[in-house]
């Protein structure tokens, strides 16, 4: 639990120690290295959590060795109205890896019902949390997957902007989901405990995908993953990501990342074999209609048309070589970064 005092000046500077027994819910955002976005978002977090459930609480996990989120989070710690305090705690996960920071979340939350992902580059609506809840509540489901929207007032170039790069697709709420991100899921934990106990598969820890893999996963094993429309968070898009050879190799990893995730789980040698070559079809697909689509919108001076038809060429570019076992890292950190 964390400490108090009866001495107001040392309770403005108090940090709470390690909680071995979670409340029963738990708001976790990774980091690395990005402190510009800690001080807006984790007061919105701690609100939600604590409108949500009086025990609820936001864990950071930073993923920087040096552990680096350690000074914003305890200056917004400070911020934040005294019995708001102890809902706020971060821990440094030395293991470099996405997937790494992910099943640290899993594990402080041990104990927990409920853990609510969120990026530190997003912004939660006004209820998000509570409306992930109450549909977790009505559809009884393992998971449950909100709305990621773009800051598209952040795109100035046109071909990327009428390409919707950033835009994700949208589903009826209760819709059957197969696999969801991280950037904004809720899920249950004990359930997740009677399914077998699913864990973030380190092989995707520095490619990406390592939330697909765990949500295919979970509905594999039977679990229920649903789609909540209303359950909003915004995407506040980094500067450096507006140019079109990132946009270009986010796609072209995205279908690297699901080839080599559908054919791990496709079981046995010869199902991966059938899987890889129906892989590399579809991608074979998309590079040729694509190709298509962005030579006629060059013909047709149409940004839409040469920016989608180029992304589903990325698309299937990455599936074609993730088919075959190549692996695009995008998570890559460059020694001393």
């Amino acid at each position: 639990m964390g400490r108090t005092s009866t001495n107001a000046e040392e309770q403005e500077a108090v940090v709470p120690a390690d909680r071995a027994t979670p409340g029963p819910l738990v708001v976790a955002v990774l980091t690395y290295k990005r402190p510009d976005d800690l001080p807006e978002l984790l007061p919105m977090l701690v609100q939600q959590a604590r409108n949500a459930d009086d025990d609820a609480w936001v864990l950071v996990v930073d993923n920087d060795a040096e552990g680096s989120a350690s000074k914003v989070v305890a200056q917004v710690r400070a911020s934040l109205p005294v019995e708001q305090r102890d809902a706020l705690h971060d821990v440094v996960e030395p293991e470099v890896g996405i997937a790494a920071a992910r099943n640290r979340a899993l594990d402080e939350a041990a104990g927990a019902h409920l853990l609510a992902f969120i990026d530190d580059d997003e912004r939660p609506e006004e209820g998000w949390l509570a409306t992930l809840l109450a549909c977790h509540a009505e559809h009884d489901a393992a998971g449950v997957a909100g709305a990621v929207v773009p800051d598209v007032g952040r795109i100035d170039d046109p071909w990327i902007r009428d390409g919707e790069f950033f835009v994700r697709k949208r589903h009826a709420t209760g819709a059957a989901l197969e696999a969801a991100s991280t950037a904004n899921l809720l899920l249950d934990l004990r359930r997740i405990e009677e399914l077998g106990g699913i864990r973030f598969d380190p092989e995707f820890s520095l490619t990406g995908g390592s939330d697909t893999m765990f949500t295919r996963e979970l509905v594999q094993r039977g679990g229920r993953l649903v789609w909540c429309d209303e359950a909003v968070v915004v995407d506040h898009i980094r500067t450096a990501r507006l140019t079109r050879s990132w946009v270009l190799q986010r796609h072209f990893r995205a279908g690297n990342g699901w080839t080599r995730i559908a054919v791990k789980l496709a079981g046995n040698p010869a199902a991966r074999l059938v899987m890889r070559l129906r892989c590399t079809l579809l991608g074979v697909v998309r590079i040729v209609l694509g190709g298509a689509r962005a030579a006629y919108g060059r013909v047709r001076r149409s940004y839409r048309h040469q920016a989608r038809g180029s992304r589903t060429v990325a698309r299937g570019v990455g599936m074609v070589s993730g088919a075959w076992g190549v692996q695009y890292v995008e998570y890559r950190r460059v020694k001393g970064s």
